[in-house]
């Protein structure tokens, strides 16, 4: 109904409605970061020290990107 998207719209643009949003974006970039690692893991590559140190970084580096464009994208 109107009334309930209405109270479902103005929950959404509170700061609280923003940040639980945020938050649950976030937790999904890293997770689908994460996963493209472990896909690649799961050919053979990264698989020494070195690379899954490298691999560590990568996937927090580019998590960060994306959680950061989704802040933005929130706001």
């Amino acid at each position: 109904s109107e009334e309930g998207f209405e109270s479902l719209r103005s929950m959404m643009v509170s700061p609280v409605g923003k940040f639980i949003t945020w938050g649950l974006l976030s937790a999904l970039a890293y997770h689908f970061v994460a996963g493209i690692k472990h896909l690649l893991m799961d050919t053979g590559m990264g698989e020494t020290l070195e690379g899954g140190i490298f691999a560590a970084r990568a996937t927090i580096f580019f998590s960060a990107v994306l959680i950061a464009l989704a802040a933005i994208w929130v706001i």
